[in-house]
């Protein structure tokens, strides 16, 4: 793609091209001058009118420079909005900028609209599908206990897995709108102590313990809800394999933040650990699931610019390091 020059070098351009055309005109301005009326100039003056000539071009290049200044506000601002620190551009502009800057205000609240609107679409789908599905779960126990386990399990099976079908293509969609969406900011230590205290009644049993290390500054920039589900699958993954002990630390590397969760499982072998990133691919085939829970992860984490990858852990088990933008 060819690129135009900026429009600074265009303006310091033409001022630099007016400046010697005007210094050549002044200088054969002068000459006549001197010449029809024999007026001797002396070097002094000379010296002056050559000062004079340096300082009118400086201050034409600060001018040009202030004039210059509203497009780079434009372009921290806008950053802002990209990185949700600002929800909207703020500031008052030149008369030949603030058209642009009202447009773009007006594309940006009519985008959150959309998207608010699409969240909330998702939400009504998903509240709907659950009473058919409850519905199903319940005929599923009536065939158990009227002596039909087979059915009932065949039933269970494939209701669990429209419920992580469901599961998957919301948070995709959702993720999908609001994944630009300026403003957004999830905590990891919230998410992470709501999603432990759930986690650690399902398996009170087993006796596991789930510890949390990260900073209460360290921020998501997305939707909260989209944080929850990629948190909640890889702990809830941890847990199924731990022996014992899942641990969940956060840090920050640049402007991206980087979530690992590790458990002291039986781990993974290196040639399963891109496979089971993968839609309906299991590490046991005789565990229950869908194999979809780490494939929603990498999809929700490549929607907002970042990625997921498993490798060994300290601990002996698998370890997920999932990295997202920060804010």
């Amino acid at each position: 793609m060819r690129l135009l020059p900026s429009v600074r070098s265009r303006m310091l351009l033409g001022s630099l091209l007016g400046a010697l055309g005007l210094l050549a005109l002044s200088h054969i301005a002068s000459v006549v001058v001197i010449h029809q009326y024999r007026i001797v100039l002396h070097a002094g003056h000379a010296v002056l009118v050559a000062l004079g000539a340096v300082v009118f071009v400086l201050i034409g290049f600060a001018l040009v420079q202030r004039g210059l200044s509203p497009f780079d506000q434009l372009r921290t601002r806008l950053s802002a909005v990209r990185e949700g620190r600002q929800r909207l551009l703020e500031g008052v502009y030149p008369t030949e900028v603030q058209p642009l800057v009202n447009d773009l205000n007006a594309l940006l609240e009519h985008r959150e609209r959309i998207v608010k609107r699409a969240i909330a679409k998702a939400g009504d789908l998903a509240h709907g599908l659950k009473t058919p599905l409850a519905v199903l779960s319940q005929e599923a126990e009536r065939a158990a206990a009227a002596g039909h386990p087979d059915l009932a399990a065949t039933m269970s099976q494939q209701i669990e897995r429209m419920r992580r079908q469901i599961d998957y293509h919301l948070a995709h969609a959702r993720a999908a709108a609001a994944g630009a969406t300026p403003g957004a900011r999830s905590s990891v230590l919230e998410s992470a102590e709501g999603l432990t205290r759930t986690l650690l009644r399902l398996h009170a049993d087993r006796g596991l313990t789930i510890d949390v290390h990260s900073s209460p500054a360290h921020a998501f920039r997305g939707q909260r809800e989209d944080l929850d589900e990629m948190l909640g699958n890889l702990l809830e993954n941890a847990c199924q394999w731990a022996r014992s002990r899942v641990t969940l630390a956060s840090a920050e590397d640049g402007s991206a933040l980087v979530i690992t969760v590790d458990d002291d499982g039986p781990g993974l072998p290196p040639a399963m650990r891109s496979a089971v990133l993968q839609r309906g691919v299991r590490a046991d085939e005789a565990a229950p699931g869908s194999g979809l829970g780490l494939a929603i992860v990498r999809d929700l984490a490549e929607l907002y610019g970042g990625s997921i990858t498993l490798d060994a852990s300290l601990a002996g088990g698998l370890r997920a390091a999932l990295r997202l933008p920060s804010c």
